[in-house]
Order: structure tokens, then sequence, then C-alpha cells
């Protein structure tokens, strides 16, 4: 069964973007770790760790397209979904920290200390161990996404009111976070790491298996994701997409399946906001903030929604402009990223990557249809050569 279902999901583009995924897990960390800094193809770690922060920003991408382009589901609130994951990451890492932080406290973190709490909530017991904060890190984002879209989807919320209440969630959560008695590091969230896995977070080998991490992570949630869509589960997806009364008409639980597509994406995102957290050593509420979720949004309209290919590309493309735009004009950055959505809006409305697959298609279908007219016209010159022959 699970070999069936790897190769459905390996189509030809699928098997070249994971080849490329994994020939850059490989290719950067050993161009940081055994080239010297002078030589020409060395890449430094700080681009490994930006490099690694696209990749993380891809998967997230990835997790949206899943719902919006081949679910119908304009979630805005996803960015929730990685500020979860990247919180069950960050308490791991806070707890690794022990005696050597600020107040040399070997149970409390700092920021609980300065807050006078005397002693440590229920909810971070078992952070300080790796294989419990691991599975949390999907488990946490999977499980409020479930409740939400349970009472969502079953109440046939759909459309740009479904949008909203996803924004809502998110800031409901920006708000809860924000609070110094929750618990999460207030307004500053939590930050100063040390270690991970026992290994120093800021050693130049930690940076490049954690940039190994994430293209790993980014090809494995591809080769999932295409699997999911490319079943027939993935057909009647985008049965309901285009026509859900008609899906519903035909029997099919629809709310079930929005809610199974809706929690796995959630899942993803919960990773990529895991990986996401060690490369840049900070979680605060920041990330909660819906304008997060609407960045989103545009990588994956950028890239071409409902091609997979396309929110990957969309966000290491926007990501890596913001990285240039940002340095050069940091004023006009809002500006620029609203004039490209419209653009892409206008002009390109499937995208980078759609447009691509949409002018290819074209192609083929003329050459087939000149190949089928020369055929055709070869057999009428040959049927209009046998009677002159015969005479």
């Amino acid at each position: 069964m699970i070999t069936s279902f790897l190769v459905k999901s390996l189509d030809r583009t699928i098997v070249i973007a994971v080849a490329i995924l994994l020939a850059l897990a490989v290719l950067v960390p050993a161009l940081n770790l055994l080239t010297a800094p002078n030589h020409p193809l060395h890449v430094p770690t700080y681009l490994v760790s930006l490099f690694g922060k696209y990749l993380t920003y891809a998967l997230l991408a990835l997790a949206l397209d899943l719902v919006w382009g081949f679910c119908g589901i304009l979630s805005l609130g996803h960015a929730a979904f990685f500020a979860l994951g990247g919180y069950a990451m960050g308490m791991y890492l806070m707890r690794q920290i022990g005696a050597r932080g600020s107040y040399g406290n070997p149970l409390l973190p700092d920021f609980m200390v300065f807050l006078n709490w005397k002693e440590l909530p229920w909810f971070w017991y078992g952070f300080d161990m790796f294989w419990f904060a691991a599975p949390m890190v999907v488990l946490v984002p999977g499980l409020i996404a479930f409740v939400f879209g349970w009472f969502a989807f079953r109440s046939r919320v759909n459309g740009v009111y479904l949008s909203i209440i996803t924004q809502a969630m998110t800031y409901a959560l920006l708000l809860a976070f924000f609070r110094n008695d929750m618990g999460f590091g207030g307004n500053n969230g939590l930050t100063d790491f040390k270690d991970i896995l026992g290994f120093n977070i800021q050693a130049d080998g930690t940076r490049a298996a954690l940039f190994a991490a994430s293209a790993l992570a980014l090809a494995i949630s591809l080769v999932i994701t295409s699997g999911i869509v490319r079943s027939k589960f993935g057909k009647v997806l985008v049965a309901l997409r285009d026509a859900e009364s008609r899906t519903r008409f035909l029997g099919y639980r629809v709310e079930h399946m929005k809610l199974f597509a809706f929690t796995v994406s959630a899942m993803m995102a919960g990773v990529a906001g895991a990986l996401y957290v060690p490369q840049v050593g900070i979680i605060n509420p920041g990330e909660f903030e819906p304008g997060n979720s609407i960045e989103v949004v545009i990588w994956t309209a950028v890239g071409g929604r409902g091609t997979l290919i396309g929110p990957i590309i969309g966000a290491i493309l926007v990501n890596g402009g913001k990285s240039i735009f940002t340095a050069a004009f940091p004023e006009f950055w809002l500006f620029a990223l609203g004039g490209l959505f419209v653009l892409v809006t206008l002009f390109l409305p499937k995208g980078v990557v759609g447009t691509a697959q949409q002018y290819l298609a074209r192609r083929k279908a003329y050459r087939e249809a000149a190949r089928k007219e020369g055929e055709n016209d070869k057999v009428a010159s040959l049927a209009a050569a046998e009677p002159m022959a015969a005479e």
C-alpha cells in the first residue's frame, strides 16, 4: 500500500524536485564545511541559515497549497500553526539551557525567573526531552486545526467567512501569547538558545545539519502531499473545490475530507515552524501576525496554487527578493509586495509555474494536432495516388 502511494506520487516533476532538494541537502553543507572561507565555491554560514529559512517558508507555502490549491480553503491562519510548531521547538530549546541562563536557575527559564514565577508550569513538563517535544511539534497545531475545523466545516462555513475566522483565530492566539501570564515569554518570546540535541546551536556543523533537515523535510512533505492529491481522495478534494454541493450530493462526507486536509496541512506548517526557530534563534508572538499568513498566500499565488512545485518556488523567489529589496529600499517593501500580488492576479492568475505549465500544454497540444494533421494529409495523398497507379 505504501509502495503504491509512493509510485503514484512520484511523477517526473516531483522526482526532479525531490532530487534537487536532496542534492542541496548534501551540497550546501559540504560547500560550507569542507571548503576554505576564501574558496570561490564556499557557502558562508549566514547564507546556510538564510537558505534554510527559505526552505521552511517553502514548506509552509506547500502546506497552504494543499488546502487552498486542492481543497479551495483560503486559510489566513497558517501562520498560527507555523508559530505553534515553533513554540514547541522553542520550549525544548529553552529547557536545554538549564543553569547556563542569566539567572542560573536549572529548572526555570530566565523570563520566568524575571517574572517571579515560583515553579515550572505543567505544560512545560516533558519539553526537556526531544522525544517528547518532537511529537508536540505536529500534535499541537494538528489538534488546534482539528478542533477548529471540526466546528467550522460541520457548520458549512465556506469562502470569505472561513478566511475571516481563520484570521480571527490567528489574532486571538497573538493576543494570548503576548500575555506574560501565559508562560511563553510574553512580548519577548523565547530566545538565547544554546544547544539542540547536545550540539551547539551556533556551530557551523549544527547550522549545516539544520539546513539539511529542512531540505529533507520539504522533500518528504512534497512526496506525501503529491501522493495525497494524486490519489482517489485527492481527486475528490479537487471535485469539492470546484463543485462542493455536487460532491456532497454524490454522498461524500465533504466536512470530513476538508478536516483531514486541513489537519495534515497544519501539521506540515508546525514542522516548518519547528525547523525555522533554531535557524533564526528566536520565536515570539510576532509570528502570529495576520500579515504573515497573508504573505504565505502571496507566495503561493506567485508560484501557482494547485501545482505543488509553484508555492515552493514562489516562497523562495519572494523571500529572496525581500532580502535584497529590504536591504536597498526597506521603506518600500510592503508596497512592492502588494504591487507584486496585484500584477500576478491580473497578468499571471495561475502563477509562474501554472502559467508555464499551461503554455507547455498548449505547445504539446499544438504539436500533437500538427502531427495528426500531417498524418491525415499523408493518408489522403496515398489514397489519391492509388487510383492513378491503377490506371
